[in-house]
């Protein structure tokens, strides 16, 4: 495969991509006064347009993609984005309205918001949501700010957020940027959370504890109910990350199992396309205890005519300009509508029917740390291959070879050398066989022939990098 270059090593002095006629009208050089302008930029390409466009093809081309081929990463929910999604949120009331337009020239655009809000309400049981957050992560942060904003006005923010060992990495960070201190709450031999050992952490110190359910092993939290007893009998909140919903939608409600706020992915679980750092959208949903201190504005409805309400004195006030990322929850709701409450209830029988089969298929060549059944989503590990000297990152870089993207790696941090497998209910039989064969034939080299591994990949655009070199020095600027 020819390397595309760099597109300084196509520049040629003088070229240039467009050439615009000579002024015909007097100069004014008064306009940009004040401005810091440079005069030039040492070392820019100079290309022709149509060499842009061809380098840009060419590179976009390298890219691999859900549209191209199958995508398990763990925990991300990769799953295909129906088309007619996009189409819905590129018609011109969506694209072109402003936020800052007056209520009466965007109530349908506040009717998709306030819709939004009441079928994630009623998909999750839980009472009011803020689509604010942009991300899963920023959605943690603000359901841990709506617990301390509650623990403050009843005079103790509390000191201790309790987060099991199998949480996601995420976790962590939001109840340390709260002002909490973190505790780790052990798993037993299920993979679920040990619940003695919640049980003698759980004090009138702790805010909250901080669950994920299904886990990140794509294990079901079986105990919940009597997990959330636990931290309410000491006044502390449950807080659920709702990443792994995908699992859970249409068949159960967090709210149903007594948890107090919770985070969605709508890039996740509503298909509504991520990766490569956006967009993403991670509403909050709460129990009417924390609903006072959602983040301004709030979409009510007066007389006929929903309007944008500031009037919230306990708010934690925004969180990100204006409603969220209003296109990415567009999508959402035209996926929700499209399904329906069958639909949204096949989309998880058959996420978790397409992650056991691979389980299934794979539990004889690659190790099992946790053998409790699992929904979503797998975790092996490299235990076996290691005993030939191979590590899951050269099972990862082997799949390459095979036109399918590797699963998620090293994590959850409990399963040492994890490949973490997510297919999601988008995933074909065929598609899945075909990634079966390839963890089957890859488990074979291991055996045979293990240098294979080592070496891979081998047909991609880029061969395998030297990670630790590439992470401790870091070039960050191109010099000719």
């Amino acid at each position: 495969m020819i390397r595309e270059p760099l597109i300084f090593d196509i520049s040629d002095k003088g070229k240039r991509a467009f050439v615009l006629p000579e002024l015909d009208v007097p100069p004014r050089e008064d306009i940009l006064e004040g401005l810091s302008l440079r005069d030039e930029i040492e070392g820019f390409p100079q290309v022709s347009e149509v060499e842009i466009v061809r380098h840009f093809t060419r590179l976009s081309k390298t890219n691999y993609c859900v549209d191209e081929g199958f995508y398990p990463l763990g925990s991300c929910t990769m799953k295909y984005s129906p088309k007619i999604n996009e189409k819905i949120a590129s018609l011109p009331g969506f694209v072109s309205s402003h936020p800052f337009a007056p209520h009466d020239l965007v109530q349908g655009n506040l009717e998709v918001l306030k819709t939004t809000e009441e079928l994630l309400a009623e998909i999750t049981g839980m009472d009011a949501f803020s689509l604010q957050p942009s991300a899963g992560a920023q959605g943690e942060l603000v359901g841990m700010m709506l617990i301390r904003a509650c623990l403050e006005e009843r005079g103790n923010p509390r000191k201790i957020v309790l987060i099991p060992d199998s949480a996601h990495g995420t976790n962590p960070s939001s109840a340390h940027i709260c002002g909490y201190r973190v505790q780790e709450i052990k798993s037993n031999e299920k993979g679920t959370i040990d619940v003695s050992d919640l049980d003698q952490h759980m004090t009138e110190d702790v805010a909250a504890l901080m669950v994920t359910n299904p886990n990140t092993l794509g294990i079901f939290e079986a105990d919940i109910k009597k997990i959330a007893e636990i931290v309410h009998s000491k006044g502390g909140f449950v807080y659920m990350d709702g990443a792994n919903l995908n699992a859970l939608v249409g068949i159960c409600r967090p709210g149903d199992m007594d948890v107090d706020v919770i985070h969605l992915n709508l890039h996740k679980t509503f298909s509504t396309p991520h990766g490569g750092g956006g967009p993403g959208s991670g509403p909050v949903g709460v129990k009417r205890e924390l609903e006072p201190y959602l983040p301004v504005p709030i979409i009510e409805k007066e007389e006929n005519k929903y309007i944008l309400s500031f009037n919230r004195p306990k708010s934690i006030g925004r969180v990100r300009s204006y409603c969220g990322n209003f296109l990415v929850i567009v999508k959402a709701l035209a996926y929700i509508i499209s399904l329906g409450p069958q639909g949204l209830k096949e989309v998880a029988e058959i996420a978790v029917l397409n992650s056991d089969y691979v389980r299934k298929s794979l539990e004889n060549e690659y190790h099992l740390e946790y053998t409790s059944p699992t929904l979503h989503e797998s975790v092996f590990s490299d235990k076996l291959q290691k005993k030939d000297g191979v590590s899951n990152i050269d099972i990862a870089k082997r799949l390459i070879d095979f036109g399918v993207h590797p699963p998620t790696m090293s994590f959850p941090l409990i399963v040492h050398g994890a490949l973490m497998i997510e297919p999601t209910e988008t995933e074909s039989k065929n598609d899945l066989d075909l990634f079966i064969d390839a963890m089957k034939q890859i488990a074979k080299e291991a055996k045979e022939n293990p240098e294979i591994l080592k070496s891979a990949p081998h047909i991609s655009y880029v061969r395998r990098l030297d990670e630790t070199t590439a992470a401790r020095q870091l070039v960050l600027r191109w010099n000719k």
